[in-house]
């Protein structure tokens, strides 16, 4: 008799305890595969980034400012290949709730510095030519319907016009998207100088500047020499590699891997005790039946592959399920909240989820399956 069919029937035997088991293995599974996609996509900021690229900021705190001046003697620092000053805007559109991550930048080194933003040659050159010209990202300019042509205006919480008012107008020419599917595509930039001349205070002050050197051994004596450069000034500054200071960034918000790992240990808790339970009630449930099969010749080693077998199979068919079912659901959650960096399911999160199946299967099935293995049938037979 075929030992497949022997476990699918032994599967499928109470229904409703099978419907559960896998429900609880999908969830789980499920969690476990969006979570892994937050993840991935709060560290692809740092995992994108450059190694030959540095960011210098105040010493104070990054949102205090540096003045412009020193953006000469940041280029001519030896090792320095390029740079590009930004200023955080603090925008939003139409309603404060409308968050916009928008920035002031050097137009004509923004892309020497960030080449992962693509976008088509046409658009780029109108960017650059329009003093007004702001450079969205693709999720962005989706999530509020944006095309190249339109004019918009975009508030700001920080700074005031001289003209009056918080409400600054721009024209889209140019929208981008990342030179890798998980780059994150929500950030605005405009002209520094259309900002600075307009803006009511801070002129002619940056918020940091970001730096690509010649070679990533290189950062070292780059870093020291640019600090030692403004050390005991009214600004110094600290440079730091790109990664560290997106690390930094991200942290602000919390450790994110550390709540993402609990929560991940807690689904996986449940279900071990959920599947491993079922599993070994269902062989309690026939004991007698597996003495009877020792009885008629199989052989113990041939029952404990197919009690394995059992767990493998139902460890297999939740959580494929419940990794299937995360790639919608991230999917989904990337449409409905486009400030978010895109969730995507790496491959390499896939094979880890099917390592994690495999090991449920086994970690859920064995001692069941050593209980039928070790079993005697003149004791069995006597329950």
């Amino acid at each position: 008799m075929d030992d497949l069919y022997l476990i699918l029937k032994n599967v499928t035997r109470k229904k409703l305890r099978l419907f559960l088991t896998l429900f609880a293995t999908f969830i789980a599974f499920m969690i476990y595969g969006t979570l892994m996609a937050f993840q991935a996509a709060f560290d692809s900021g740092v995992e994108l980034s450059a190694d030959d690229r540095l960011i210098v900021v105040n010493k104070v705190n990054f949102t205090q400012p540096l003045p412009i001046s020193y953006m000469n003697r940041i280029r001519t620092t030896e090792g320095v290949v390029e740079s590009v000053h930004m200023n955080w805007f603090g925008g939003y559109y139409q309603d404060p709730q409308n968050f916009l991550p928008m920035f002031a930048v050097e137009q004509d080194t923004l892309l020497r510095v960030y080449p992962e933003i693509v976008m088509p040659e046409a658009q780029k050159k109108a960017w650059l030519q329009n003093r007004q010209g702001l450079l969205v990202g693709e999720s962005t300019a989706a999530r509020f319907g944006w095309k190249v042509g339109d004019r918009v205006p975009i508030s700001s919480n920080i700074f005031s016009r001289k003209s009056g008012g918080q409400t600054w107008e721009f024209d889209i020419e140019a929208i981008y998207k990342g030179a890798d599917p998980q780059f994150d595509t929500t950030s605005l930039y405009f002209h520094y100088k259309y900002f600075d001349e307009a803006r009511t205070f801070g002129a002619d002050m940056i918020g940091f500047v970001g730096i690509r050197t010649a070679d990533p051994k290189l950062n070292e004596q780059v870093i020291r020499d640019i600090d030692s450069q403004f050390a005991n000034s009214f600004f110094e500054t600290e440079t730091v590699p790109e990664k560290a200071f997106n690390k930094a960034f991200i942290e602000q918000l919390g450790n994110i891997t550390l709540i993402i790992t609990f929560v991940v240990l807690a689904a996986f808790f449940i279900i071990l005790v959920i599947v491993g339970n079922s599993m070994a009630l269902a062989i309690r449930e026939r004991t007698a039946e597996i003495a009877v099969m020792k009885t008629l010749g199989f052989p113990s080693g041939r029952i404990f592959r197919m009690v394995l077998g059992e767990s493998l199979l139902i460890a297999l068919i939740g959580g494929g399920l419940g990794v299937l079912a995360s790639v919608g659901l991230s999917a989904a959650i990337t449409a409905a909240l486009p400030t978010l960096p895109p969730l995507i399911l790496q491959p390499e999160i896939i094979l880890k989820a099917a390592g994690y199946i495999l090991l449920l299967g086994l970690v859920t099935g064995i001692l069941p399956a050593l209980s039928a293995l070790r079993l005697n049938i003149v004791t069995a037979l006597a329950r």
